[in-house]
Formats: structure tokens, sequence, C-alpha cells
């Protein structure tokens, strides 16, 4: 769960392309106590370009519960995004109402994958180890602003 914003609501603009473009406070519960560490995803699985990943971090310790907005915890890694770059790239649709994800995977290792790995190489490695996983969905639009208009005085005279 996140402070931020509910299951099936909205991301706020604070943690897109429109905004500080952050990491949303992101909380857990339930953890298996078998758990070696934890693994979250937010994607957008109904890209236009196919499944983007905004976000891919793991070895969380599994007894945190908590990623703090703008946060990481120590220890974790962070994996390369579509947008070709390393760490958390908000939700940035080029048209419409794009749905996001947010997973949690708690996992029965921790993964021994260097910095930048992509989303392939991830999931490859969380195969088989999974003790349980939790989903989350938040939509968002980008607003498109109106161009603004300046106002001129004229001063009209009469004779």
């Amino acid at each position: 769960m996140s402070p931020a914003f509910e299951d099936g609501g909205r991301v706020p603009s604070k943690y897109t392309c429109d905004g500080d473009d952050v990491n949303p406070e992101l909380r857990f519960s339930d953890v298996p106590g078998d758990s070696a560490s934890l693994v979250v995803i937010i994607d957008d699985p109904k890209s236009p370009s196919g499944n983007w990943l905004h976000w891919s971090v793991w070895n969380i310790d599994p007894r945190l519960h908590l990623i703090e907005e703008d946060g990481l915890p120590k220890g974790v890694v962070e994996g390369e995004t579509d947008f070709s770059e390393i760490g958390y790239g908000g939700p940035c649709p080029s048209y419409g109402e794009h749905e996001y994800r947010f997973m949690v995977f708690a996992l029965d290792v921790v993964l021994d994958l260097p910095r930048g790995t992509q989303r392939h190489i991830l999931d490859r490695a969380m195969e088989g180890h999974i003790l349980a996983s939790a989903t989350m969905q938040a939509k968002y639009q980008r607003v498109k602003k109106e161009p603004r208009v300046a106002k001129v005085k004229v001063n009209v005279l009469v004779h």
C-alpha cells in the first residue's frame, strides 16, 4: 500500500514526469517470515510500446516493510527502466489514461544481480523463488495545459 494513493486510485502528479518524478512511499505487510528479500516492480502493462518498466528494485530487507518517498533502503539494487535509465521513472503517458501496477514479491533468496540489470533477467532470476506477491494499481493521465492568452489593454479615443 501507499499513503500517497489508494489501490485503484490516481497517482498524484508529484510521482510522475509532470511533478518531482520521485518514488512514492510504499509499505508492505504480511510478508512471509521465511522471506530472504523483497522485489518491487512498477510497470505499465498496456503501454502502446509494450509492458513499460518504470522501476525495479530488489534485495529489500523483508523486515523493513517500507520504502520511503524519494528514498531507497540500504543495500538495495536498482535495475534499468525502459527509459534506459537506472532508478525510478514515474508515469509519463504520451496520451490517454494509463494504469500502472505497483508489485511486490517476497523471495526465498537474495538476488545476485548487478545494478542496471534489465527486467527480463530479473524476471528469470525470480523464477521458482517467489513466496508471495501483491499488486496495487493506480491510474494517471497527463493534463494538457491550455496555452496562455495574453491580455492586451486597448485604449480607444472617441472624437
